[in-house]
């Protein structure tokens, strides 16, 4: 896969040729990377396209590039969805930011029992899907992947079941599960739901109704992590036992 310097975000990647930068990502790459001509960097739809590119002019706002060809990235065959309880103040941030640059593949919003922080009206669920979406997409560029994690709409714990039940694989991180992370049954391809609890932890009802539905409840070790940690770590271990990372 193409490496070569930073990730820029772009609607469409270009054809190969002389290419524009312009706008939020212009400004970026011309005025806080501070390329200058010569240096190379990526651009990608965020989608598995991506396209390297070597400065040719820079301007206070925007930069001309010489466009090469592009690469198409296709997807893992296992992919990664993870229900993120919403955390309360700038955690659940933090969460979706560890979790983009683990590999995560989607990320869904979950109104736990126990959470603290709720998105109670349409305002605070688009002010708070604004920001975990500008987090994904920044992380995404930060840690060069050719996919920007989609952010869902919060999600009740209904709409959890349902994704439990349509998926190849779902496991539920509690502290007092049986069953370790590396001794669990997971598939060679497709999805596997990933869920993260609140602060306060699962209730017993949730990991019952999501056990039901076929989810699996894992443990990680000995800690207990927090919320918005959990999912990078338990990503990390996924990524080596399904052959994500290789």
């Amino acid at each position: 896969m193409i490496t070569g310097g930073p990730f820029f975000l772009v609607d469409d990647v270009p054809q190969p040729g002389r290419f524009r930068l312009v706008g939020a990502e212009g400004r970026h790459a011309a005025t806080v990377r501070r390329l200058r001509p010569g240096e190379s960097l990526v651009l990608t739809d965020g989608a598995g396209r991506l396209a390297p590119a070597t400065v040719v002019e820079a301007d206070r706002a925007e930069l001309t590039l010489d466009v090469r060809a592009t690469e198409v990235v296709g997807p893992p065959a296992v992919r990664v969805t993870l229900v993120q309880a919403v955390p309360k103040g700038d955690r659940g941030e933090l969460a979706v930011e560890l979790a983009t640059e683990a590999g995560v593949d989607a990320v869904v919003p979950w109104t736990a029992a126990r959470c603290v922080a709720r998105w109670r009206s349409a305002e605070q669920a688009a002010k708070g899907l604004g920001r975990w979406r500008a987090t994904a997409r920044e992380a995404a560029k930060q840690s060069r992947r050719p996919f920007v994690p989609e952010v869902f709409e919060v999600a009740s714990t209904g709409a959890v079941i349902g994704l439990i039940e349509r998926a190849a694989g779902a496991l539920v991180l509690h502290e007092s599960a049986g069953t370790s992370l590396r001794t669990a049954a997971l598939p060679e391809t497709g999805d596997v739901v990933l869920i993260v609890g609140p602060e306060g932890g699962l209730t017993g009802e949730e990991v019952t109704v999501f056990g039901s539905a076929g989810a699996v409840p894992v443990r990680l070790g000995a800690q207990v992590l927090r919320t918005s940690t959990a999912a990078a770590v338990a990503l990390g271990a996924l990524g080596v036992l399904t052959g994500r990372w290789t």
